[in-house]
């Protein structure tokens, strides 16, 4: 939970005080702790001790650890939603005391996924608590949920890290994942520690990385270059769900080498890919790269008409690498120059003029 003191030191101030609300809305990108900050809350609000985090030795620390604790129960969408079977189990639960202590602990992830019906049946058990019961719930920051639930609960409002800490965060979990990797990660996850462990599971950064050498190293030869971008193509159909995540790579990678010509080395979502922007630099031409963005949210879009994946991965690895590795950078004509110049000769001679108009007056 690096990075959230402001909603951690609201909780605790709240549990140390007895002061905690019945329903807390806990919001934010995915991937930032949300969860993780629900399930401390959950351990301390049934812990002997009530240390936030729960103080791990307890019997309901234990009995949470284990997940059998009779006082805590987890709601999380079944498939793709929170539906109302769920909530009606949970309104019969409620209502009963808690079992081993004075308090229940509800955890309901992603209520941004209730069904409307689902929705309006929680309503009103937030409107009318039964005692001894905390509910916490947790949703991702841009998707859509009744005003009228989170009106009835205490938000906390969660938001991505910094890059270089969620960097951090994700080399504490991978330790052999190289600086530079860790950076790229953390900048394609939007600061999301969850979404780039995701992310690296994929292993799209290394597919990417082969993807783009083997375009880099194709030939000019036009028969040998088919058998190598359909040999690519089948490759990357092969990604399935995979497929539009590896588009958003290659995106932020000829975005970055398009700012990378503009404006010299930087920060780049890429810049674990350092040596391969600058041979990219020499190969693709600027014209070349605004080609190739465009061709890659043509088939975002192919792929998201439901096209056949190979023939998407055809027509734009096709694209890509059959741009001419000249660079046509603009430069100025001689006439230009010498516009230019007479330009400068008549502004100096109306000058002239008006000074002898005047000293004549």
């Amino acid at each position: 939970m690096v990075g959230q003191e402001r909603p951690l030191r609201l909780l605790q101030r709240a549990l140390a005080g007895g002061r905690l609300a019945h329903a807390y809305l806990l919001r934010g990108p995915e991937g930032v702790g949300k969860r993780t900050a629900a399930r401390a809350l959950a351990a301390a609000a049934l812990c002997r001790e009530a240390v936030f985090g729960g103080c791990g030795l307890c019997p309901a620390c234990r009995k949470l650890r284990q997940s059998v604790h009779p006082d805590f129960v987890h709601l999380a969408p079944q498939g793709t939603a929170i539906k109302i079977d769920q909530i009606r189990g949970l309104k019969d639960a409620l209502r009963f005391a808690p079992l081993a202590g004075d308090r229940r602990v509800v955890l309901l992830e992603r209520v941004q996924a209730m069904r409307p019906e689902a929705a309006n049946s929680l309503l009103k058990v937030l409107e009318e608590p039964p005692p001894g019961n905390l509910l916490l719930l947790t949703a991702d920051e841009n998707e859509p949920i009744l005003s009228t639930i989170s009106s009835r609960c205490q938000l906390l409002a969660f938001g991505p890290l910094p890059r270089e800490l969620a960097a951090l965060v994700l080399r504490r979990e991978l330790p052999e994942l190289h600086e530079a990797e860790a950076l790229a990660l953390a900048a394609l996850a939007e600061g999301s520690p969850g979404r780039a462990l995701a992310l690296h599971a994929t292993g799209m950064l290394a597919f990417r990385r082969s993807l783009i050498e083997r375009l880099l190293d194709s030939s000019d030869n036009q028969a040998v270059l088919t058998r190598e971008v359909l040999a690519l193509a089948a490759e990357a159909a092969e990604l399935k769900e995979h497929l539009p995540l590896l588009f958003d790579l290659l995106r932020l990678f000829f975005r970055d080498l398009m700012v990378r010509r503009l404006a010299g080395p930087g920060f780049e979502a890429g810049s674990d890919l350092g040596p391969l922007l600058e041979r990219a630099r020499e190969r693709w031409s600027f014209a070349a790269l605004s080609a190739t963005l465009s061709a890659i949210d043509t088939a975002s879009r192919a792929l998201a008409q439901n096209v056949t994946r190979t023939l998407v991965c055809e027509t734009l690895l096709f694209t890509i690498a059959s741009q001419k590795k000249e660079d046509p950078l603009p430069r100025p004509s001689p006439e230009y120059g010498r516009g230019e110049k007479e330009t400068r000769g008549q502004k100096s001679e109306i000058r002239e003029g008006r000074r002898g108009q005047v000293a004549a007056q």
